[in-house]
């Protein structure tokens, strides 16, 4: 009987290493898998950087440009107003002081 628990023990012990050799396999593909992904990062962090900072600066500068637009009096739409009706005035002015004249032939 102890010949047959020594035979059960190798059986066992091959099955273990085999399962272990499997394991440590996997757990090598892991890694690699994982230096990999980071290699690919590490080329994908310049480019992220550039283009944060690019869309970072382009929203400052629309804030900019809305906070002036928001400030900034429109001093030609007060002018525009103001010429139109001395325009419209005048031109309607004249046209009541000019006398009929009538063709005589």
């Amino acid at each position: 009987m102890d010949n047959l628990d020594i035979v059960r023990l190798e059986y066992a012990v091959d099955g273990l290493r085999h399962n272990l050799k499997s394991v440590k396999k996997n757990v090598n593909e892991l890694i690699n898998r994982e230096e990999e992904s980071k290699m690919r990062e590490q080329k994908r962090d310049p480019i992220l950087w550039a283009l944060a900072i690019i869309g970072v600066i382009a929203a400052v500068a629309a804030i900019a440009y809305g906070v002036y637009r928001y400030f900034t009096p429109d001093y030609f739409e007060d002018y525009d107003d103001d010429y139109d009706d001395r325009f419209d005035d005048d031109f309607f002015d004249d046209e009541e002081d000019e006398p009929k004249s009538t063709k005589e032939d």
